[in-house]
């Protein structure tokens, strides 16, 4: 059974860090694409961050240079670190999984989700 767990959300002020985590289970993450989405209330569900299994990275412009995404094969754990987080980023945070051929921009490509973490930022 396949299992993504995310974890590490909270409340954070603005300027502040967090660092959420994806747990993966029943499946091997290096051999797979991951991505991170978030989703507001009444917005859609947006791409934030990804990376293909030769470790290309790819971030959204609205987060590119202040969120980084890892990966650490031996927990099969990914990472998204969020730094200079601002009101606006405030939102559900998911990860999934796509196949390494994906367009990892499209929700629509991934095959498996997390429920999600909440990340809320305070001015």
């Amino acid at each position: 059974q396949v299992q993504l767990v995310e974890s590490g959300g909270g409340l954070a002020q603005a300027g502040g860090s967090l660092r959420l985590s994806c747990a993966a289970s029943g499946l091997t993450l290096s051999n797979l694409s991951m991505g991170w989405f978030r989703q507001a209330p009444g917005k859609e569900r947006e791409f934030v961050a990804g990376f293909r299994r030769n470790y290309s990275t790819y971030y959204a412009d609205y987060v590119k240079g202040r969120f980084t995404i890892s990966r650490d094969n031996a927990k099969n754990t990914v990472y998204l670190q969020m730094n200079s987080l601002k009101p606006e980023d405030t939102a559900v945070y998911y990860c999934a999984t796509a196949n390494r051929w994906a367009d990892l921009r499209n929700a629509a490509e991934y095959d498996y989700w997390g429920q999600g973490t909440q990340v809320t930022v305070s001015s």
